[in-house]
């Protein structure tokens, strides 16, 4: 894989319609100095020196997901208008809360983590009027990105009928999965498990390269996919494929600071890169070198093109091994 390569891929992007469905939430990030510890508790006291929020789970350039009728959704359009990002597919649930992660870092090193969320599945007319919408989208889309974070937005039968008319339209779907919801993704074309939800999904504890390639093949074989890319930390990454030799991928990062939001950019950019025309194996080797980009920053980060482009000119990615 060369520059010229990327370049051209990146050159067809604005013709490709990606559409990506799923769990929404907003990344809260305090961020301060730990000074001294509490009187009350053992636990630092933090000085907040700033506070941001960020766009997490499925995010992205065409989203369509489920919020709650509160501050945190009013909070979620804002950022994503701040990024142009049309959020005319956020439906409101009055009876769920828009999902929040705050994150409390002191020095660079993250705390503690607060959730705010509710996982029960989405019922009744909204249900039908979300799945309604996000499958005439489905139909115009040339990939789909399925971002599962088990917060009640994708279940058995939202992926039954997703993969009904994505079948019927040569519509490239690509899941970043949740460990309990394997049975759901029947037929997709490519899921992107970590090492742990590979392990869990194929019922094999992942050791080493002969255990992960018994889990990533049971994987195919139970998924019936085209692919199965599995995220591995700081061994990189291994793509296994019908029929063909494994590609292991060594990984790229000079530094690892922060992995929030590895896995999200890693399925945006494969996928981006699939659709734009690079082979499965390419895409996977400038996800790789994507990921590599934003475990470098604080917080959940986004990688740019011309990130990526200096990324691949400056001697990576790797070449990939079988």
């Amino acid at each position: 894989m060369t520059p010229e390569d990327t370049r051209g891929w990146l050159s067809r992007l604005p013709e490709r319609r990606i559409v990506v469905v799923g769990d929404v939430m907003l990344d809260q990030y305090v961020w301060g100095e730990a000074v001294r510890i509490s009187p009350e508790a053992p636990v630092p006291i933090l000085e907040v020196v700033k506070e941001s929020l960020r766009l997490g789970g499925a995010a992205s350039v065409e989203l369509y997901s489920v919020v709650g009728a509160d501050g945190g959704a009013d909070d979620l359009r804002r950022v994503l208008d701040d990024h142009r990002i049309d959020a005319g597919g956020l439906f409101e649930d009055p009876a769920r809360p828009t999902t929040l992660k705050t994150r409390i870092v002191a020095s660079r090193q993250q705390v503690v983590r607060v959730d705010r969320e509710r996982r029960d599945a989405l019922a009744g007319e909204l249900r039908e009027r979300f799945l309604d919408r996000v499958l005439a989208r489905v139909v115009e889309a040339d990939g789909v990105i399925v971002s599962d974070y088990g917060k009640g937005v994708v279940d058995l039968e939202f992926m039954e009928e997703l993969g009904k008319v994505a079948h019927a339209h040569g519509t490239f779907v690509c899941v970043d999965p949740k460990e309990s919801h394997f049975h759901q993704y029947q037929h997709v074309t490519v899921v992107t498990p970590n090492v742990h939800e590979a392990s869990a999904a194929a019922g094999i504890a992942i050791r080493d390269l002969d255990t992960l390639e018994a889990a990533g093949r049971r994987l195919l074989g139970q998924l019936q996919s085209e692919g199965v890319l599995v995220t591995r930390g700081s061994e990189g990454m291994s793509l296994f494929r019908p029929d063909q030799p494994t590609t292991h991928i060594p990984v790229m990062a000079r530094e690892v600071y922060d992995v929030t939001g590895a896995g999200d950019t890693v399925i945006a950019v494969f996928t981006a890169a699939r659709v734009a025309g690079a082979t499965f194996e390419q895409a996977a080797v400038l996800s790789n070198a994507a990921a590599a980009v934003v475990v470098g920053e604080i917080g959940t980060a986004s990688v740019t093109p011309e990130e990526l482009l200096m990324s691949v000119e400056a001697g990576f990615p790797k070449e990939p091994k079988h």
